[in-house]
């Protein structure tokens, strides 16, 4: 018979005893679609795989589902997709079943044999070799009041039962001192003495008031019950002594020997006897069978149930997915926001791989989205559609120990760029002055301003310089900015043709797309001053894309046209590959002084 432990614990300062039942297996959620990939292996089929083919460990392709397998279509009338795709998925169909064998071993002893045993338990990935007996977990004050014998003698039981229901009269035992005080606020109460109305309140905890929202709160510590659950199967035992009063209805054990844990041996012991384990282990069981008759151990055999928010998302999306396809495993996060890049392939699959990214990362990720199409605007915004969550694209990004608002709506914002910005900040001094002239919403303008003396920062798109003087007032470097609001052409012939200005060393312009194209604004920045006056000549930080051969040479020769200067000196490096066969590489150099004091219409 299957035994289901319920949890006996005590209560310091009484008698109480809380029995807690077994978690129940949950019942999934109330979906419209069921799911499960048309390609997975069935029961039958996972049954007939020879043991050389599955991998080692729990896998969804091992164990027993205990609920019957469907297809991932939509099936529901009311379903809003009209095309082939696949919505959404039935978390029932990802819970498995395995049978494992365990040693049940008093509790004092588990840890120096789990040292032991370490190469014959179980080790799986997020289970605990060590697993508690709910129903041994007795305080040793305890220990004397239960039955210590089978001789049909019921009177420590009985006497037991009644002081936790609070009927402890009867036997001449006193009552302890909470039954007591709730005994009298309630006799004081049915007799109408008003004095004492708020006695029953204070003899007992306050309870929290629970906030009815219509959605259930998980309570803590409870958590991991929705991941595992671990069920002990054992014989009937005609001489095991009922407890059932105290345990429950189905608890029949032979008397308690103090509190025990079970030892999870590796599965290749499962549904085997003592004399096939290994002599390690049956060392140790000989070693600590004294008298031989009373076995410190029990061999028990043990059912390990896995749910859905046990797998990891690869192992869901590699049942989930047809055989063969490429499971999409990394992502960018912005604040709450997961920012895919789906393949065309895994489009019909786009809301179940949502779903599943978005259970395996709450509640750091709280909204999925896919880029549709390439950034083709002059603002840089993406289009994005929202696979799941909740319909928010404004957040709140974290970057460098400053705060931005973000609103992938409207602006333009790459997590994977960080380590770069990080790289181009290093090159700025406290003597500097940054001109960012594509500065979004300011990492790069906001963080350089932590650093340098003075920051110009201009963005043409006017959402991206609202959101970029909210990030200044944000992170209190209002005083050491100016922001502008135009083409990246002009901004440069005005901020260096300001004789306001501070004199600019560093020129940053981040926009891959099409940088290089502005950089004809430098010729002549500083032809209306006079060459007698020592100008310092900024240095220039631009990025660029290029699906050339040599990436490096292809960029530097479209540097050298923008100029129409050869003789000067890049500094190049490749920053990451954004698409097969497509680097974004970035630039560093002086600008050339024929270039800044060049006349208009000059042919250098």
């Amino acid at each position: 018979m299957t035994t289901k432990f319920n949890l006996l614990r005590p209560c310091h300062h009484t008698l109480h005893f809380f029995t807690l039942h077994s978690p129940p297996r949950p019942a999934g959620k109330s979906l419209r679609y069921a799911v499960q990939s048309s390609d997975a292996t069935s029961a039958d089929d996972t049954s007939a795989l020879s043991s050389s083919t599955l991998p080692y460990g729990p896998s969804l392709h091992k164990g027993l589902p205990p609920f019957p397998l469907e297809s991932t279509k939509c099936i529901s009338n009311d379903c809003e997709t009209t095309d082939n795709s696949y919505t959404s998925l039935d978390e029932r169909s990802f819970t498995r079943i395995f049978d494992v064998s365990a040693l049940r071993v008093p509790a004092d002893l588990c840890y120096d044999l789990e040292n032991r045993f370490r190469g014959h338990l179980l080790n799986w990935p997020r289970i605990k070799n060590i697993a508690r007996v709910p129903g041994d977990e007795i305080d040793d004050e305890l220990k004397r009041i239960l039955p210590c014998s089978v001789d049909g003698e019921e009177n420590n039981l009985a006497a037991l039962n009644r002081r936790v229901y609070g009927k402890a009269e009867g036997d001449g035992e006193p009552l302890n001192s909470v039954l007591y005080r709730d005994k009298l606020a309630r006799t004081f109460n049915s007799r109408g003495y008003v004095n004492f109305k708020n006695l029953a309140k204070i003899s007992r905890p306050k309870k929290k008031k629970k906030r009815d929202d219509g959605k259930k709160r998980a309570v803590k510590g409870v958590g991991k019950n929705d991941m595992i659950f671990i069920e002990v199967i054992e014989e009937g035992d005609e001489d095991g002594e009922d407890i059932s009063r105290l345990l429950g209805d189905n608890i029949k054990r032979e008397k308690w020997r103090g509190s025990t844990r079970l030892l999870l041996l590796d599965e290749q012991y499962a549904l085997k006897g003592i004399e096939e384990l290994p002599k390690s282990i049956k060392a140790v069981l000989k070693e600590h069978d004294v008298d031989g008759t009373t076995p410190a151990f029990e061999l028990v055999k043990c059912k390990l149930t896995l749910f859905y928010d046990y797998w990891q998302m690869n192992e869901i999306l590699e049942v989930v997915l047809p055989k063969g396809m490429i499971i999409p495993s990394s992502f960018e996060i912005v604040g709450h926001i997961a920012h895919l890049n789906l393949r065309d392939e895994h489009l019909p699959y786009k809301k179940v791989i949502a779903k599943v990214i978005l259970d395996r990362n709450k509640p750091k990720i709280q909204t999925i989205v896919n880029k549709i199409d390439v950034i083709q605007n002059e603002y840089r915004s993406m289009e994005l559609e929202v696979l799941a969550g909740n319909h928010s694209l404004a957040t709140i990004v974290v970057e460098n120990g400053l705060r931005f608002h973000v609103d992938l709506a409207t602006v333009y914002w790459n997590s994977r760029l960080a380590t770069e910005r990080q790289r181009i900040l290093s090159c700025f001094t406290r003597n500097d002055v940054v001109c960012d002239v594509f500065a979004g919403v300011g990492p790069i303008a906001i963080c350089a301003a932590k650093i340098v003396k003075r920051v110009y920062a201009n963005d043409l798109n006017p959402s991206a310089v609202d959101y970029l003087e909210r990030n200044c007032v944000l992170n209190k470097i209002e005083r050491k900015m100016e922001v502008f609001n135009m083409d990246g052409r002009r901004f440069i012939e005005t901020v260096f043709s300001c004789q306001g200005t501070h004199s600019i060393t560093q020129v940053v312009m981040n926009l891959p797309n099409d940088a290089t194209e502005f950089l004809d604004a430098f010729k002549g920045i500083f032809k209306e001053n006079n060459r007698d006056r020592e100008f310092i000549l900024p240095r220039i930080h631009v990025y660029g894309f290029s699906k050339a051969q040599d990436p490096e040479f292809d960029f530097h020769e479209r540097i050298r046209i923008a100029l129409s200067e050869v003789a000067f000196e890049v500094e190049m490096r490749r920053v990451r590959l954004v698409a097969p066969g497509k680097w974004m590489l970035y630039a560093s150099f002086i600008l050339p002084e024929r270039v800044a004091y060049a006349k208009a219409g000059s042919v250098l």
